[in-house]
């Protein structure tokens, strides 16, 4: 496996991220199961794994923690805080200083390391000075508990004020962004990729089957089609438009894919991989068989003819349906844009 840098970190990562939401009550409530999935990842080269404290409730980041002994310092730890802890205390969440000095020590003792490589916040704070949260995690990089901190869907000017932030008050910066990305989910190529390349910071792109639209699961004549009823989100709605062409989209794409020798999944995750922004793509396996169809797009590369037919089918810059966009939305929903 091929490895590339994370941004100017100077860190080598493999172009597939490990992500672990799946193991444990969430996803693959068997231990013993995740953890072979997380040692057959890194036996077949992957070296950075991504987890959360709120995946399963802090269980993911035990099993992960539990699998990595032995193997940790071979492996670029990366985990995510922000989500609620705790649903009856406001406290227990977000990016206050209060909140992440405690939560940290959750995270590694959850991890059972005494460091995290890449610590990010899992979604920006509109009511908390980045300052506020930028100093706190110098303050964890400073005591060595983390090596880089990283942000998670992020808008284009949330970037731009976390390191303008950071150069104005001398504090450590975020050297990744964490984006959804994937061929029906290409609004990031319109401003977030560029400005990270601007600000050389790298990409843990996740999401790259677009949530299991391009897993091959679904399809316009399949039975196990999700509906609004079993998935009740309208990113699963199949009545609306924008889903139904979706559809479409995707059996295009499952055509151009064989025509080309691969898998959809295949060619979904060569897709991603293939932006030079594009650190790793996170491939979030609940199985051993799901892991094993991903890993193969770790060494595709793209032609040039296969990416020009994909943009005809799915234009640069353009996300499908609006709803699977994680970043920024809010500062578009008619509340925030009345005046």
């Amino acid at each position: 496996m091929e490895y590339r840098s994370l941004g100017r970190t100077g860190v080598q990562v493999s172009p597939l991220c490990l992500g672990t939401m799946m193991f444990g009550p969430w996803g693959n409530d068997d231990e013993a199961e995740s953890i072979r999935i997380i040692h057959a990842a890194l036996d077949a080269g992957i070296n950075v794994v991504d987890t959360a404290d709120v995946y399963s409730a802090g269980r993911s980041e035990e099993i992960t923690g539990k699998a990595l002994q032995g193997r940790r310092d071979d492996v670029v730890l990366a985990t995510k805080f922000f989500m609620p802890m705790d649903a009856d205390d406001p406290n227990r969440r977000g990016g206050s200083r209060r909140w992440i000095i405690r939560e940290v020590e959750n995270s590694l003792r959850r991890l059972r390391t005494d460091y995290i490589d890449l610590y990010q916040v899992h979604r920006p704070t509109p009511d908390t000075d980045i300052e506020e949260t930028l100093g706190a995690l110098s303050d964890l990089a400073h005591q060595g508990k983390v090596r880089y901190i990283g942000s998670s869907s992020f808008a284009g000017s949330q970037i731009v004020e976390a390191q303008w932030a950071s150069r104005e008050r001398g504090l450590e910066r975020f050297v990744t962004e964490q984006p959804p990305y994937s061929i029906l989910v290409r609004g990031i190529e319109e401003d977030i990729l560029p400005t990270l390349q601007r600000h050389g910071m790298g990409s843990l792109t996740y999401s790259p089957l677009g949530g299991g639209w391009l897993s091959g699961k679904w399809r316009k004549d399949a039975a196990a089609a999700p509906t609004s009823s079993a998935r009740p989100t309208a990113r699963f709605d199949m009545s609306t438009p924008a889903n139904q062409r979706k559809l479409d989209i995707v059996e295009d794409l499952a055509v151009l894919a064989e025509r080309n020798g691969m898998s959809l999944i295949e060619m979904s995750i060569a897709f991603v991989i293939r932006h030079p922004c594009v650190s790793a793509a996170i491939v979030g396996p609940r199985t051993m068989e799901q892991l094993e169809s991903y890993l193969p797009a770790a060494s595709l590369v793209l032609p040039d003819d296969v990416l020009d037919q994909i943009d005809e089918i799915v234009a640069p810059g353009v996300t499908v349906n609006p709803d699977d966009n994680s970043y920024g939305a809010h500062e578009l929903l008619p509340a925030h844009r009345r005046r």
